[in-house]
């Protein structure tokens, strides 16, 4: 029997939202430049929904993040270990598909799966490929220059200490309460990145409408993008993961039951979002933006 890689992937992260946790909300401050999953050779960050389920890993208490195949492990000059078990990774490639010779050629998406493996598990390696991040401290009590600036580099109008937060699309504006409202500077930015993912949507911008994609689960479904756009940002960041809206755990489990790919696709626009952001932050002169390679 063929197998369905999406309905697999969905049914992975249904099972940990069943459990009650959203398997992207972590304690980042804990390992500073240490929370973005990159290939090891390439040194490209993973991406989509890719970095969720590597973050599943974390439970391995591996040194560093970093991911390698069996075949780039032995062509770097090393070996994965005898007995390692690698994570599954999943890319799309298009596959051209043509009817006859007169008709015009048409491609199809199509899901492959691959095995990494951390370089933890690998012997032999040289040390160029183990290398992390530079770390940097935070201070859970206070406002983070670095995060202040980037937020600001965006050019998004937030409000503090206006109300709730909130993003209101009409008036294209992020309502966010005083800094010291927060218990913690996490729960500020956390929030703060939230927004600004649904921010990022707006038909100037990126022009993301989840209508005619999900129907009536469309806002569950942006709720899902915005969270996921704030749990990049954060683990980037080293800012401690927050779940925004923990009732809407049940809906997102109802979501990714209904529509096997409903995950893969709000994963892809969550990426989108806080690259857009990466890219405002950059041209505002950001020096807080890790520009991904």
């Amino acid at each position: 029997m063929r197998r369905d890689l999406y309905a697999e992937v969905s049914a992975r992260i249904v099972a940990e939202l069943e459990r009650g946790a959203a398997p992207w909300v972590k304690p980042w401050s804990a390992t500073p430049g240490q929370n973005v999953p990159q290939n090891a050779v390439s040194n490209r960050p993973y991406s989509g929904c890719n970095v969720v389920l590597l973050w599943l890993a974390r439970e391995r208490d591996w040194t560093t993040p970093r991911f390698l195949t069996f075949k780039q492990a032995i062509e770097a000059g090393g070996h994965v270990r005898k007995g390692e078990h690698g994570q599954k990774v999943y890319f799309v490639k298009q596959l051209e598909v043509k009817v006859d010779e007169e008709a015009e050629a048409r491609w199809i998406p199509m899901l492959r799966e691959y095995t990494v493996f951390n370089v933890d598990q690998c012997d032999g390696l040289p040390d160029n490929l183990r290398a992390g991040k530079p770390k940097r401290a935070c201070n859970p009590d206070t406002r983070d220059a670095l995060v202040d600036e980037f937020l600001r580099a965006t050019g998004a109008d937030m409000r503090e200490g206006h109300g709730e937060a909130y993003y209101a699309p009409g008036h294209d504006f992020i309502s966010m309460p005083a800094f010291e409202a927060f218990k913690s500077a996490a729960h500020f930015y956390g929030t703060a990145f939230h927004e600004i993912g649904h921010w990022t949507g707006h038909q100037s911008r990126l022009n993301r409408d989840l209508r005619h994609r999900f129907g009536e689960r469309a806002y569950a479904a942006e709720e899902l993008v915005a969270e996921l756009c704030a749990a990049f940002l954060c683990a980037e960041f080293s800012l401690d993961g927050d779940l925004r809206h923990a009732g809407y755990l049940q809906h997102w489990i109802t979501l990714l039951r209904s529509d096997r790919r409903a995950f893969f696709t709000a994963c892809s626009k969550a990426q989108a979002a806080a690259d857009y952001l990466r890219g405002l932050a950059l041209a505002g002169g950001s020096t807080g933006c890790r520009q991904r390679s």
